[in-house]
């Protein structure tokens, strides 16, 4: 299945698009696709639906993040060797973690703001993996038997904050806005394996990223098992599962470094195979 929230922010009414790719109304039958709605049990009666008899959605409204009350938005640093080649950082032995404020979550479409003092802005497409039911200290091999589905992130973010202002990478990860994930949860079953998935980025039509999950350096199994090490994973929790070459800090010409860093007015087009298409413009910052 592919749910999705759907209508104004705080407004989002709970759905899922049909076979033929048409939206279709769930808020006779949940109130909304929260927490307690993604294990295995609660997705087993929502897949019984004749979607058929479901109400067609008309037009295309606004998708809001397709799951809500997210209580953890984590992510991992490094996970791809060509991306930690184009950061001049070694690979890591272990997965490195780093957490992204659930304020900064939002619909895919929506706008991604600068923050005040923004000069390094960066984008990185990223396979989320949303928890079903709880985990802590899974083995790898039960692992996968947490996760409720998977989704598209885009994991904005300020490298000045993070890089150059001292202290962890918390603080250019999770400004408000830097946290698009959506169009679709897609449940478990519907993805074949998470590491055959194509991802890719584009910045005002142009192809920036375009990798593989299957160039993970730990994979999906090895993340949920592992974070499920120093926390419990609950039902709606969010793994951002890193980001392959072609962010912006990292782009060079004729082997110079040459960093092509977010402005107002850009387009972030971020998409993986199965899981659907995001698409930002980027704005200056204005208080909300």
């Amino acid at each position: 299945m592919k749910l999705v929230r759907y209508g104004k922010p705080g407004q989002e009414k709970p759905g899922l698009i049909d076979a033929q790719g048409k939206l279709r109304d769930l808020s006779k039958v949940i109130k909304d696709v929260t927490p307690d709605q993604l294990n295995d049990k609660a997705l087993a009666k929502l897949r019984k639906l004749k979607t058929d008899s479901l109400p067609l959605v008309k037009g295309k409204p606004r998708m809001g993040c397709p799951v809500t009350n997210v209580g953890k938005f984590i992510a991992i640093g490094l996970n791809y060797a060509d991306h930690a080649a184009e950061a001049n950082l070694p690979l890591p032995k272990e997965p490195i973690i780093f957490s992204k404020f659930v304020d900064c979550i939002q619909g895919p479409d929506d706008d991604v703001m600068l923050p005040k003092g923004s000069v390094k802005g960066d984008w990185e497409v990223e396979l989320g993996v949303v928890i079903g039911t709880t985990a802590s200290y899974v083995s790898q091999k039960s692992a996968l038997d947490h996760v409720a589905g998977y989704c598209t992130i885009n994991d904005v973010s300020e490298r000045e904050f993070q890089i150059e202002r001292g202290g962890t990478w918390d603080k250019g990860k999770g400004c408000d806005t830097f946290g698009p994930i959506g169009p679709w949860l897609v449940t478990r079953d519907e993805v074949a394996s998470p590491q055959k998935l194509g991802l890719w980025m584009e910045l005002n039509g142009e192809r920036m990223q375009n990798g593989n999950t299957k160039n993970m350096i730990f994979n999906v199994a090895k993340l949920v098992s592992y974070v499920s090490q120093f926390t419990t994973l609950y039902p709606g929790d969010v793994i951002a599962t890193g980001t392959p070459a072609g962010v912006g800090m990292g782009i060079k010409k004729n082997g110079k470094p040459a960093p092509v860093f977010l402005k107002a007015g850009d387009v972030m087009t971020v998409g993986i195979e199965g899981l659907g298409v995001q698409t930002q413009k980027v704005v200056g910052y204005k208080k909300r």
